[in-house]
């Protein structure tokens, strides 16, 4: 009976123990994560990347709305160039932008420990699809969904759907971070490149405060 309590306790605490075919990199996660602090923007659909952004660069305290950003990010007309557009506006306010690994699980860890993501994403029916651009913001590890902000709404989609999508639009993702705030995990030459990329931007203040982070946490 002893034993039985114990593994009984031990369920509750891990709902994914004992079940088999569930990867380790899942099982060091938390079961839900909802970021709140995230502003949501409603817009068109062909405002996706400055909804994201601006939603991105909000949660940092940047006073800004897509429409401000649809004239830095050239648009319409360079909606091709925006995975580089959109990381060298973050730049010019100052702030590191950091590639997440390209492994689905990295995307969720971020989350996990409070960073929304910045995406790239096939949308669409199954005849017909289109690039959008989305901030990650949640994960549901028992419904198996994630959350997305999109300037259409709350998008909550499987995981096998947003992995299949995200694949297919090139596994692009982003943290947008203050020179001091390091992602977890971090990889070290990653952090120095982007902040190698900040330093050419023009924001070398900035770039050194993020290389002493790093720095500081070896």
């Amino acid at each position: 009976m002893a034993l039985g309590m114990v593994l009984a306790l031990a369920g509750c605490a891990d709902p994914h123990a004992y079940k088999p075919g569930v990867p380790a990199e899942y099982k060091r996660l938390p079961d839900r994560v909802e970021i709140n602090s995230v502003p949501f923007f409603r817009g068109k659909a062909y405002q996706s990347a400055p909804f994201a952004l601006a939603s991105m660069l909000s949660v940092h305290g940047v006073q800004t709305t897509p429409g401000l950003l649809e004239k830095p990010l050239k648009l319409p007309g360079a909606e091709d160039k925006l995975d580089q557009s959109m990381p060298n506006l973050a730049r010019e306010y100052g702030f590191v932008v950091y590639p997440v690994d390209h492994q689905f699980p990295d995307l969720l860890a971020q989350v996990s420990a409070g960073y929304p993501v910045l995406v790239r994403f096939n949308d669409g029916s199954l005849w017909w699809k289109e690039q959008r651009y989305g901030v990650l913001v949640g994960f549901n590890q028992n419904k198996r969904t994630v959350l997305i902000y999109t300037g259409l709404g709350r998008l909550t989609v499987s995981f096998e759907e947003f992995t299949s999508d995200w694949n297919s639009a090139g596994n692009w993702a982003v943290l947008v971070q203050s020179p001091r705030q390091l992602p977890s995990p971090v990889d070290r030459e990653r952090w120095l490149k982007a902040a190698s990329d900040l330093a050419q931007a023009g924001q070398e203040q900035a770039a050194g405060e993020a290389v002493k982070a790093i720095n500081n946490a070896r």
